[in-house]
Parts: structure tokens; C-alpha cells; sequence
């Protein structure tokens, strides 16, 4: 038997059903740009209404156990950019945190009613506001449609939020567009956030990590190129704001919380941005978990609800 084909009995028995889901899955690669019948399927997908269907992928996208906490949520827009401003039960009105959160999903899945779901799931497991991005995807958005709309609301939060009071979170796609969002907003003279959340990043789409190669359980860089072609369009592979490793980071970049699995294909991309920070004198904390996929557990495991709370303390602490 394979190392990476055992289910390892120190994880909890939730995690241990993700990680047999995940042996038993097959790799369905991202379509072909040119692919007008695959990305249909994907479009039905991720429009899909079906209410098991929805609730499952926003907890996958942000990792976001369910919880019985009541949550109001506001559909915005500003200047095209669509998000889910929610509020739970027992946040008040002098509370001026707020989060500020990208789903994940390859800069393909996640958005529409998703996006809303998973906001509110968001915002009941961190106990803030939080304003959650359905920002454009593929196949019809490329780089750098998603990232225009999270700047667009970025600087709506500034309007009335000190920054000292924001933190920017993301999970996978979501935490690149969350550190690609923060380097562009110091870029353009904005301030940048009082800390940042980044769950199983990518960041280095040129696939230099050891890991791409070492934790590749039916997953390979080959079933990304599409996705990267179609993302990247006219733009490099390295441009820092598509592969954020590639960014200039000094003392004055907000602290950052990276995350990751011992089974992530991206824990190189962690922990390489991980080491860069530390060099570059950001405050900086990497979590790596015992036999994490990529994208943790779905939200379904106790270790899910571990992680996110390791987040919110560590933003907590950076918040005004």
C-alpha cells in the first residue's frame, strides 16, 4: 500500500471520511478555454439551487462548519462588484471590526447564492460582520476581473472602516486574491489591512513547490493549466499579483496567518511564503495540519472548526 493511500488514525473520524472521499475521487481537470461543452457542466454546477448542492460547496469554499447562529446578510453592489455584507446575532453596532472574505474554488466555483451561504457561514463561526466577495470568475472573467472587484469593495470598507478595524481573509483562490488584494492596495497608496487570513494559499502558479509533485494524490499540476491558461489570460505566470510569492513584502506588511495540510499539494507554496515574510520582518504564523488535503476539510471535521478559530484569535490580536 502507498504512504499517501493510508487514512491516518490521528485525525478525527469526520476527517478521516474526507480523506477517503478524497482517495476514491477522480481528477476532473478544468476544461479547455476552447472547451465550450465542459464549461457549461461547470456553469450548471456552480449556478446550481439545489440546496444540498449549495450548502456543501459553501462550506467547502471557505471551510466553514455549520452553526445554529443566526445571521443577517444585505446583498451589495458597488461599481459592478457584487458581495454579502452579514451580520450575526451577537455582533452590536459600536463593534467596528469587520472581516472582509474571498471564497475559494479554483477563481471558478463559489459564487452567486453560494457566496452568500458561505459569507453567512463565515460571519456565524468568526462572530464579526463579514463582508464576502462574489466577485467574477471563469470562464468569461479572467485576471483581472476578480481582483478589480475586491479593490472596488476594499475601498467602499475604507470609506467608513479605519483600517486598524479590518482584516482580509480567503481560503485557496480566496487567499490568493486576499494577498494579491493587499499588495495591490499598498501598490496604489491605500492602507492595508490590520491582518490577513490565508487558508491553503496558492502562490506560485509557475508550480516551482516541491509539494506540487510530493503531495500529488491524483492531483497534478497538468489539472491546473487549464484553470491558469483561462486565468491568466494576456498576463505571466509570475505577475505578483497572480503568484503573490512573486510580491515585494516589507516590515510594513499587515501580519499574516498562512495555513496548510501535511496532504496539501500547495503546502510548498506555504511555506515559501511563509519563510519570505519571516525574512522580509512581517509578523507571521504558519499552522500546518496533520493530514490536511488542500482546502482542509470541507468544513465537515472538527479540525475545520480548529482552524478557523486559530485564524480569529490570531486577527483578533491585530484588530484596533
Amino acid at each position: 500500500m502507498a504512504v499517501q493511500s493510508r487514512i491516518p488514525t490521528s485525525i478525527s473520524p469526520e476527517a478521516q471520511a474526507i480523506l477517503k472521499a478524497v482517495h476514491e475521487r477522480p481528477s476532473v481537470p478544468t476544461p479547455a478555454a476552447s472547451d465550450t461543452e465542459g464549461w457549461a457542466l461547470v456553469e450548471a454546477l456552480t449556478a446550481s439551487t439545489d440546496p444540498a448542492v449549495m450548502e456543501m460547496m459553501a462550506m467547502a469554499t471557505v471551510g466553514a462548519p455549520l452553526s445554529d447562529i443566526h445571521v443577517d446578510s444585505v446583498d451589495r453592489t458597488i461599481n459592478g462588484a457584487k458581495f454579502t455584507v452579514a451580520t450575526p446575532e451577537s455582533w452590536t453596532p459600536d463593534d467596528p471590526r469587520v472581516v472582509m472574505n474571498m471564497h475559494g474554488g479554483g477563481f471558478t466555483f463559489g459564487g452567486g447564492a453560494t457566496a452568500r451561504r458561505s459569507t453567512q457561514l463565515m460571519a456565524a463561526n468568526l462572530g464579526l460582520q463579514t463582508w464576502g466577495m462574489d466577485y467574477r470568475q471563469l470562464p468569461h472573467h479572467p485576471f483581472p476581473a476578480g481582483l478589480d472587484d475586491c479593490m472596488a469593495v476594499y475601498r467602499e470598507l475604507l470609506e467608513d472602516h479605519d483600517p486598524r478595524n479590518i482584516v482580509v481573509m480567503g481560503g485557496s483562490g480566496g487567499a490568493n486574491l486576499a494577498l494579491a488584494l493587499t499588495l495591490r492596495a499598498r501598490d496604489e497608496g491605500l492602507p492595508v489591512p490590520a491582518g490577513l487570513g490565508l487558508a491553503t494559499p496558492p502562490t506560485d502558479f509557475t508550480f516551482q513547490g516541491d509539494s506540487w509533485y510530493t503531495n500529488a494524490e491524483g492531483t497534478t499540476p497538468d489539472d491546473f493549466t487549464n484553470m491558469l491558461e483561462s486565468y491568466k489570460g494576456e498576463y505571466p505566470a509570475d505577475h505578483p499579483y497572480i503568484s503573490p510569492l512573486f510580491g515585494e513584502y516589507d516590515d510594513t506588511f499587515p501580519p499574516t496567518i498562512i495555513t496548510s495540510g501535511t496532504r496539501d499539494m500547495l503546502l510548498s507554496d506555504a511555506v515559501r511564503l511563509h519563510r519570505k515574510l519571516v525574512n522580509a520582518g512581517v509578523t507571521t504564523e504558519l499552522h500546518v495540519w496533520e493530514a490536511g488535503p488542500h482546502g482542509h476539510f470541507g468544513g465537515v471535521a472538527p479540525e475545520d472548526r480548529e482552524l478557523l478559530q486559530q485564524i480569529r484569535t490570531f486577527l483578533l490580536a491585530h484588530l484596533k
